[in-house]
C-alpha cells in the first residue's frame, strides 16, 4: 500500500501519477486500463484541488492506494476542504449536443465511466472518495 499526503494543488497531479505507476511496475496491463485511471484520476483530483479549498488557503489531500492479487487497483481520496458528493450530481446527457448539455459534470461522468466504483462519503469532517478499478 501507498499513503501520500500532497497539497491540493496541480502540481501535486504528477505525484500521484507516478507513485501509481510506481506501484503497477513490475505488472502487464492494458494501455487502455492505464489511461483510463489515468483520467479518472485526474478529473477526481483537479476537482479537490480546484475546488475543495478556498484559493487563499489551499489544503492537503491524503491519497492511499493498493492493488490486489486480482489486480484490482482501491485508491481513497482524503480531504477536508467543502463537503462536496461529487456522485449527487445527475450524469450528463451526453445524446445532446455540447451546446444543448448544461456545463458542467463531464468530467465526473468520465471518470464514473472509467471506474468499475466510485464511492463518497463526508466522516469526520472529511470528504472520502473510494474508487476501484480491475486492470487488465
Amino acid at each position: 500500500m501507498i499513503k501520500l499526503t500532497v497539497d491540493a494543488t496541480i502540481d501535486s497531479l504528477d505525484i500521484i501519477l507516478e507513485k501509481l505507476e510506481e506501484m503497477l511496475d513490475d505488472r502487464e496491463f492494458s494501455p487502455k486500463s492505464m489511461m483510463q485511471m489515468h483520467v479518472a484520476i485526474e478529473e477526481l483530483f483537479v476537482n479537490i484541488a480546484h475546488y475543495a479549498y478556498p484559493e487563499d488557503a489551499p489544503g492537503k489531500a491524503d491519497i492511499d492506494m493498493d492493488i490486489d492479487s486480482d489486480n484490482v487497483v482501491t485508491m481513497v481520496f482524503r480531504d477536508s476542504g467543502q463537503p462536496y458528493n461529487p456522485l449527487a450530481k445527475e450524469d450528463p446527457d451526453v445524446t445532446l449536443s455540447a451546446e444543448e448539455r448544461d456545463i458542467g459534470g463531464l468530467g465526473i461522468f468520465m471518470a464514473k465511466k472509467s471506474l468499475d466504483s466510485m464511492e463518497y462519503e463526508y466522516v469526520n469532517n472529511q470528504n472520502v472518495l473510494t474508487i476501484k478499478k480491475k486492470f487488465v
